[in-house]
């Protein structure tokens, strides 16, 4: 044994992608430096872990935390603190809903800025790719963001345009690529989501099926048709977001066997609620790309098990209760807060007969960490093996509870899981070996979050 190993983890089932063993972990200075079925003497700290799985921090790569300028939706220090109590130990903030939108190398340093004063977790974040910045790119590649984010239809942002047409999406590709930049897309058609939208209001229709109606499957597959076509022209690394139908996926796999560089993420939500709950729940179900048919739900979960999917993302897009209010459905703010209770309860269901076989840990450990720290190259993070900071959760698969809105950290106490049972409970998240959650409170003393940018 290390001589002065600061933590040693006991007798946890530790969760790899390759498998669940009983195993110690050793770390020193906020790193793993040894995993062993016994690690033999005494550290400054010892956790028994007997009972518990130990699953790598999950890595959420698709969060809105709003900050600076829009702290009333959420902030840095509420998103962070919800996300690690549901397990999380990084996350990848979103450039659009902060004000002003993360577009340039000066707003790009505020939010690093911010983020570092408060946030609890590691963190990275994304630049935006809109009309009018594509000559600030390069500085914003300089200054380390993970990727660019950039809408195929309105972004509901006044600040933050879409990029609607092929020719300005093909450019920012383009520039994207030379500098080695990700590119992830909302892919949404613009001008078929415009026309149904416009059909329905003509009728006089303010009801959740009839907003459903207006983003059917086909506006999503419209625009990741597009997406795949301009990668594919252009060179450009492309990421799909909150891919929700099997079909987008499989237009992704069919990408991929044509030599396409294009990955596709999914969200908790479309695995977990399909679009009776929109109708149910109403705005706190709603988002965009909208939950989808039970079956197309339960298909998605294949997809998981044919390992067609690359990441899960949170998508956690919260906002006020006001903007959550209305008679006119249309007119609701769409974005599901989800970073807390979504990835146990994803874990949950999957042990629940979800995961189409025997596997399902070692697949979520690859979906919610390593293949996320693969896909936006953090080479430190995502595994639970010697050399890997010391990112991971304690769960208690055996803890059956009712999930409440009242436990959850974000700044509104708001999202579509209050009620639902889980067997899966988070007793304690750790950051580099520090302890940052436990057992529902976040530990005090200055926010551990460390800034990480891609590695080259």
């Amino acid at each position: 044994m290390h001589p002065t190993l600061d933590l040693v983890i006991r007798n946890g089932s530790v969760v790899t992608p390759e498998s669940v063993r009983i195993s110690d972990l050793g770390i020193f200075d906020g790193h793993i430096v040894t995993v062993a079925p016994t690690i033999a003497g005494v550290a400054v700290e010892e956790i028994d872990a007997t009972g518990l799985h130990v699953f790598p921090g999950i890595l959420d790569a698709h969060v809105h935390f709003n900050e600076p300028g829009r702290t009333d939706w959420e902030g840095l220090s509420t998103g962070s603190s919800a996300l690690a109590a549901g397990g999380g130990t990084w996350f990848c903030d979103m450039p659009l809903n902060s004000t002003p939108p993360v577009t340039d190398a000066l707003r790009f340093a505020e939010k690093r800025r911010l983020a570092g004063q408060k946030s609890v977790v590691d963190f990275s974040l994304w630049g935006g790719l809109v009309p009018d910045n594509l000559d600030q790119l390069e500085e914003l590649s300089d200054v380390g963001v993970i990727g660019l984010k950039a809408f195929m239809c309105g972004s509901g942002i006044d600040d933050f345009q879409g990029v609607t047409d092929a020719a300005t999406l093909r450019k920012g590709m383009k520039r994207a690529a030379a500098l080695g930049l990700l590119v992830a897309v909302h892919a949404e058609d613009e001008a078929m989501a415009r026309q149904l939208t416009a059909d329905a209001r003509a009728r006089g229709s303010t009801d959740p099926r009839s907003w459903l109606a207006t983003r059917p499957v086909e506006v999503e597959l419209a625009a990741i048709r597009t997406a795949i076509e301009l990668a594919g022209e252009t060179g450009c690394d492309l990421h799909i977001v909150h891919v929700s139908s099997p079909e987008g996926v499989e237009l992704v796999s069919a990408a991929k066997r044509m030599g396409v560089k294009v990955t596709a993420e999914t969200c908790p939500h479309y695995l977990l609620l399909n679009e009776e709950d929109v109708v149910r729940q109403g705005a706190v179900a709603k988002c965009a790309p909208p939950l989808r048919a039970e079956n197309l739900r339960r298909e998605m979960w294949n997809e998981i098990g044919r390992r067609s999917i690359d990441t899960i993302g949170s998508d956690h897009s919260p906002a006020p209760p006001s903007m959550k209010t209305s008679p006119d459905f249309f007119e609701i703010w769409g974005g599901i807060s989800g970073c807390q209770h979504a990835f146990p309860l994803l874990i949950s269901e999957a042990l629940s007969g979800a995961f189409p076989g025997a596997h399902a840990l070692p697949a979520l450990a690859s979906l919610l960490a390593d293949n996320v720290a693969r896909r936006f190259r953090l080479p430190k993070k995502g595994r639970l093996a010697e050399g890997f900071d010391a990112d991971f959760s304690l769960l208690d698969l055996n803890s059956p509870h009712e999930l409440s809105n009242a436990a959850l950290l974000y700044h509104h106490q708001q999202g579509p899981y209050h009620g639902r049972k889980s067997r899966v409970r988070v007793k304690r998240t750790l950051v580099r070996g520090r302890t940052v959650y436990r057992e529902g409170l976040i530990a005090s003393g200055r926010p551990a979050g460390r800034f990480l940018q891609p590695s080259i």
